[in-house]
């Protein structure tokens, strides 16, 4: 069976992939409390999933303000960049690429992880029905503040600034988080984004940040090293926009002109039904992307199968079978049983439902 398309090398831009199988990006807030880096079970879990074609890291902040849950990583210091390099180097001995997602959530915060407590930022002082992990507890997300426009300069430097750290920590390339309700996606959506200058009104004026960042971390990388995640029809953390399908129409088409190495897409509602609601065409999006197309949101081996051998997309993000089977390609491959999940340790917490899930061999060793 291992002769199926979706188990055969690709390239996405320049990175050169031994399956069409990629390890989402997954929050687990295991990130060292005082400093916000990875720590060596950070590498053991990274370095059981190698086999991956592609691992891309949870989303890891670019900046302190970028920050909105508790036990994140980020991107932004020295110690961090050393916790990851760890990570990098335990990938490569296995075989294995990885690029880190880039990450600032905008208004998806909350003051105790904002430095000096202050108030979140967004595109404009527009609260989300949402809520954030505090460290104790999850809390409402409350009103940000809305970016004055000589703001915006500095967090486009901090993804910069990100995309050379990421380099000095020894990733493969990196992936911008344009998803999910986080601040990107809130400058495209005109549900978040009520600006009335450069940043905001017509599509135009509400991807210019998007713009920025791409002009920003491909001048570190070079576009055939940096991926995007957009989820053009996801109403995760309130989330809207009037017409996604237009929206995000301009988006890819911005996008395109900068040789990516891929388009992720969150099919669907993220983490949820992979419903696309009237007026929403996914291929429609996927044609206007020259590179590889990513597809994500609740696939399994028939569906990701399907979908490689179709042609609809060129490979396929797992997101929550991949953190309780570190061995998911070879299950894949043999069409194996896999490990059910423990949704009790997903989010913060030591080895236990981390670097605990026992492969196939380890599995059968374990039932004689």
């Amino acid at each position: 069976m291992s002769d199926l398309k979706l188990f055969s090398p690709a390239k996405a831009g320049a990175l050169e992939l031994k399956n069409r199988i990629v390890m989402a990006p997954l929050t687990r807030n295991r990130a060292r409390a005082e400093d916000d880096a990875p720590v060596d079970l950070t590498a053991t879990y990274y370095e059981q999933r190698a086999d991956a074609g592609l691992i891309i890291t949870e989303a890891s902040q670019v900046s302190p303000q970028g920050k909105g849950y508790a036990w994140t990583p980020g991107i932004h210091s020295d110690a961090q960049v050393e916790g990851w390099k760890k990570v990098t180097d335990a990938v490569h001995a296995k075989g294995g690429k990885i690029v880190i997602q880039l990450w600032h959530v905008g208004r998806i915060s909350h003051p105790v992880l904002q430095p000096g407590n202050a108030d979140p930022v967004a595109p404009s002082a527009i609260a989300a029905q949402s809520k954030t992990f505090d460290g104790e507890q999850f809390v409402d997300t409350p009103a940000p503040r809305a970016l004055d426009i000589d703001e915006i300069p500095g967090i486009v430097e901090d993804y910069r600034k990100a995309a050379e750290n990421a380099r000095r920590a020894g990733f493969d390339g990196v992936e911008i988080h344009a998803a999910n309700g986080y601040l990107i996606d809130q400058f495209l959506r005109d549900g978040s984004n009520k600006r009335d200058d450069a940043y905001g009104g017509p599509v135009e004026n509400r991807a210019r940040f998007l713009k920025e960042v791409l002009d920003a971390v491909v001048g570190v990388w070079g576009g055939d090293r940096v991926g995007i995640r957009l989820s053009p029809f996801s109403n995760a953390n309130d989330i809207a926009d009037g017409n996604p399908q237009a929206t995000f129409s301009h988006a890819i088409k911005l996008i395109n002109g900068y040789g990516l190495a891929y388009l992720h897409l969150v099919e669907g509602q993220t983490g949820g039904p992979r419903d696309i609601p009237q007026g929403g065409d996914l291929a429609a999006l996927y044609a206007l992307f020259d590179g590889a197309r990513m597809g994500n949101n609740g696939y399994d081996r028939a569906s990701a199968i399907e979908a490689v051998e179709s042609g609809a997309i060129d490979l396929v993000a797992f997101g929550r079978p991949f953190i309780s089977n570190p061995d998911l390609v070879t299950r894949l491959v043999q069409d194996a049983p896999l490990n059910a999940l423990d949704p009790e340790t997903l989010y913060g917490g030591g080895e236990k439902g981390y670097t605990d899930y026992p492969t196939l061999s380890e599995a059968s060793v374990a039932a004689e």
